[in-house]
């Protein structure tokens, strides 16, 4: 596709054209707008139809502009749930709540536009009618893309939510996620999508059967796909157990309120339901992030001891969220987002002198788990509580368990895969978590998209590491999820309950969990090295 050939659109057309496709390309990304199976194609077909706006254009400006305008809509609408977190729960002013989600957008949009524009510069002049050139632009586009989402997942404290390998939790590429892993997917997807914009705009020219050949490697990769989840990657481990996930559906203007009282004894109360039969008698008992919104040695001891009677009564080990004080430094007050592990053995002392065994959460949240410099005014704004947290170490040990090693994370740290192996890896001496475990609050997000599209994230973590995933969370999503990234059972959404579930670890090493995001790396980084050079001579 010569940049010449292509009849361009009136500009205020292509403008809402990109906006548009970028806008409904966010629905790609949670479950509920559209049904799960179709979220692979509709992603690419959207990408695609961008692509071929992209690909027309005649300047790295207009290149970086177009895909600009793409990735402004896809950001705007997929992360419009910030406004709920900032307005509804902040107190923000709802100008200034909207314009942050405008101004968040509008920098999350330079990186695809930055993949465009690098892309752009390093094609040559004139396209050839060969396919190998041909397959090279495809193919130096979409290493581009991904390149850029790892980039935007990596920059500063990374911020990888959306990034469009997670429209791939199902369908025919999911069985490389625990090859490649999601940004291996994420090249697989942009590759795809440009192949099938370059045969749509060559279809009426001689250029047809050579671009027909990157169809049909595309397909090749999707056939491979759909091959490998035969591969036992894993194997199970131990018995199958009961895991008890507990929802309370506590509203955030009341979490951290006078009647935080209240919504502690729902949880205790959910936790503490007798199990059906002795054979439904859960082993592993989950409450949400900071179900207990109180510093830890600021309780009575009276306060541990009815949950530590709970744990012996039921015999099993008992995962909440706590903020822990952990003293000190340079003279201010140093707490951590934490998971605690009450074990039938455990001691109210234990708690209160944080000897018992407790996960720290390692990657904290901007503003909301930590002040950027010069942003104390906003977390003012906003009056988030317990707003300058202390960082957990990398990797941190599992808990310990007779039905296997339990690897938390908390809140978005799941987003991080390249974090989350680490568990799964094990160390000197530590062997590898069985069984991995989110405990989140989507409270300050209401009733959004965000609930879906974490539950898709969590869903890629399983089937990168081959370890189930259990997601207890205060409105939503309570899941259980299979090794293979299959949701096994879900909660609805802003309602109490619980959710008693079998779970079965598993061991073994999935090549993603092996070499992480290298073999992605040098792939995307050689494709673009010789793109580049052959670019270069042609020139």
């Amino acid at each position: 596709m010569n940049k010449t050939d292509s009849k361009p659109l009136p500009q205020a057309l292509s403008v809402a054209l990109l906006l548009a496709l970028g806008g409904l390309h966010a629905l790609s990304f949670s479950i509920g707008p559209l049904p799960s199976w179709i979220l692979p194609f509709y992603q690419i077909t959207l990408l695609a139809i961008a692509c071929s706006q992209i690909f027309s254009s005649r300047s790295v400006r207009q290149a970086f502009g177009r895909s600009y305008l793409f990735g402004l809509g896809h950001f705007g609408v997929g992360i419009y749930w910030l406004y709920i977190s900032m307005h509804q729960y902040g107190g923000m002013p709802s100008w200034m709540a909207a314009l942050g989600v405008l101004l968040l957008a509008a920098a999350l949009a330079v990186f695809p536009a930055l993949a465009s524009a690098v892309w752009q510069k390093l094609r040559p002049e004139h396209d050839s009618d060969s396919w190998l050139p041909r397959l090279l632009l495809s193919a130096g586009w979409a290493s581009c893309w991904a390149l850029s989402e790892w980039l935007r997942g990596n920059l500063l404290t990374g911020f990888p939510w959306l990034n469009i390998g997670y429209s791939h939790a199902e369908g025919m590429f999911t069985g490389w996620a625990p090859v490649i892993g999601v940004y291996g997917l994420a090249w697989l997807s942009a590759f795809s999508a440009a192949v099938i914009a370059q045969f749509a705009a060559s279809k009426d020219k001689n250029q047809s059967p050579s671009s027909a050949i990157g169809i049909g490697i595309a397909m090749v990769f999707g056939l491979i796909g759909i091959s490998l989840p035969h591969i036992a990657w894993v194997q199970p481990h131990g018995a199958p157990f009961i895991a008890r996930l507990v929802q309370g559906n506590i509203d955030q203007s009341a979490k951290f309120g006078p009647n935080m009282a209240e919504g502690i004894e729902r949880y205790y109360e959910l936790a503490n339901l007798p199990a059906k039969s002795p054979e439904d008698a859960p082993r592993l008992i989950v409450l949400p992030e900071t179900v207990i919104p109180v510093l830890q040695n600021r309780l009575e001891t009276s306060f541990w001891l009815r949950w530590t009677e709970l744990a012996q009564r039921h015999q099993a080990n008992l995962v909440l969220g706590v903020p822990m004080d952990r003293g000190t430094v340079n003279g201010k007050l140093s707490y951590t987002n934490s998971a605690l592990l009450i074990s039938p053995d455990t001691q109210p002392q234990d708690i209160l002198n944080s000897t018992a065994s407790y996960y720290d959460k390692h990657h904290l949240v901007p503003f909301g788990e930590f002040i950027p410099t010069g942003f104390q005014w906003f977390v003012d704004m906003m009056r988030i509580p317990l707003g300058d947290f202390h960082r957990g170490a990398l990797p941190q040990a599992p808990f310990q368990m007779a039905e296997g090693r339990v690897a938390p994370n908390i809140c978005y740290e799941d987003v991080f895969g390249e974090e989350i192996i680490q568990a799964v890896q094990g160390s000197p001496g530590q062997e590898g978590a069985t069984l991995l475990l989110n405990i989140s609050n989507l409270g300050w997000f209401g009733d959004s998209w965000a609930l879906s599209q974490h539950l898709q994230i969590s869903r890629m973590r399983a089937l990168e590491t081959g370890r189930p995933m259990l997601r207890a969370t205060n409105t939503g999503m309570t899941a259980a999820i299979d090794p293979r990234g299959r949701i096994r059972a879900v909660l609805p959404p802003l309602a109490p309950g619980v959710l008693d579930v079998e779970v079965q670890g598993t061991t073994g090493l999935t090549p993603y969990v092996k070499y992480g995001n290298w073999p992605f790396l040098i792939w995307a980084s050689l494709i673009l090295v010789i793109f580049a050079w052959r670019s270069r001579r042609q020139r």
